[in-house]
């Protein structure tokens, strides 16, 4: 029965935000991709974003289950958190009428800073993780907010959160207090899948990529930490959730979600598919890219099958 229950819960999620699954006819498989790690779908172990941690661990979001979890360089995973069900039961959760955990960033003294939509006033917003501590909320959130993608601007202090079901991305500092919205651009908004979803702070701007417009837009920072105008920098990315820079530069790995795909976007905004479900992509969901190797965290949403973290050189992707 909890099985069922489960596995009803990620369809009707996965049904309203990411559709059928789909790969390019005859992709080839990177025989250099390997998969490190299988979650437990019957206990919602959906992984949906990442931090990594200095020893090459991840901590890890499983969305469903509502959780934090530390999964090590084996494999081996560690459920550090479990959220309070909400009183409705997570079904006034925006988009997904599933309460989740949702984006996740760590700060320099191990704390973790993570997100919980939950459709209610008082569990939805940013909390905290302290090292063997408990989680505290620290900014609350509107319950109609869908709280997704999370980023840190570790210098400054301050948190930056991506709102699929507003189409805002707010800002708090890592103290905690009030949520500001940091911009409403029209290039953020929600239309039927979700808007503004994965969130980085790269080369003294905001990247925000919008799964329901394919598209990921660069928000530079102007003095006093306030917006400028919004840079589409790359188009055409279907379902595209979360994303990483491979260096320096501007050249980004972006999750495909609905497709099945991990592409490379290039700085010109050109893109070409880098891993597909030959590799064992199941609806991938967050990429981080640590010391030349590329983790990909598959939540398998709609195929049911098998949601895991998969690895390969940043070297040998095609």
């Amino acid at each position: 029965m909890r099985k069922r229950i489960l596995r009803a819960a990620v369809a009707v999620a996965a049904a309203g935000v990411f559709g059928l699954v789909s790969s390019p006819a005859g992709a080839t498989p990177n025989t250099r991709a390997a998969i490190v790690a299988h979650f437990d779908l019957a206990k919602g172990q959906t992984p949906e974003n990442a931090a990594t941690e200095p020893d090459g661990s991840l901590d890890v979001t499983f969305s469903i289950a509502r959780q934090v979890a530390r999964v090590d360089a084996d494999g081996t995973t560690h459920i550090l958190a479990t959220m309070p069900l909400p009183a409705d039961g997570g079904v006034n959760t925006p988009v997904l009428h599933v309460a989740t955990t949702m984006g996740i960033v760590r700060d320099a003294d191990g704390a973790l800073y993570f997100l919980y939509a939950a459709g209610a006033a008082d569990l939805t917003g940013v909390w905290r993780l302290r090292p063997h501590g408990i989680p505290e909320r620290i900014a609350p959130l509107p319950a109609a907010a869908l709280p997704n993608g999370l980023a840190l601007d570790q210098r400054h202090g301050m948190l930056y959160i991506a709102d699929s079901a507003l189409g805002t991305i707010w800002t708090v500092h890592t103290t905690g207090g009030r949520a500001t919205a940091w911009s409403t651009a029209p290039e953020l908004a929600f239309s039927s899948i979700a808007g503004a979803n994965g969130l980085k702070i790269h080369n003294n701007a905001l990247w925000v990529s919008n799964t329901d417009k394919g598209i990921i837009v660069r928000i530079p920072f102007r003095p006093g930490r306030r917006p400028g105008p919004v840079q589409t920098r790359a188009t055409g990315l279907t379902t595209v959730d979360d994303f990483a820079f491979t260096g320096g530069g501007d050249e980004i790995l972006a999750a495909l979600n609905h497709v099945n795909q991990v592409v490379r976007i290039r700085p010109d905004g050109s893109h070409s598919t880098v891993l597909t479900a030959a590799d064992g992509l199941q609806n991938p969901t967050a990429i981080q890219v640590r010391h030349g190797t590329v983790y990909v965290l598959d939540a398998a949403y709609v195929t049911a099958e098998d949601p895991n973290l998969l690895t390969v050189g940043l070297r040998d992707l095609r």
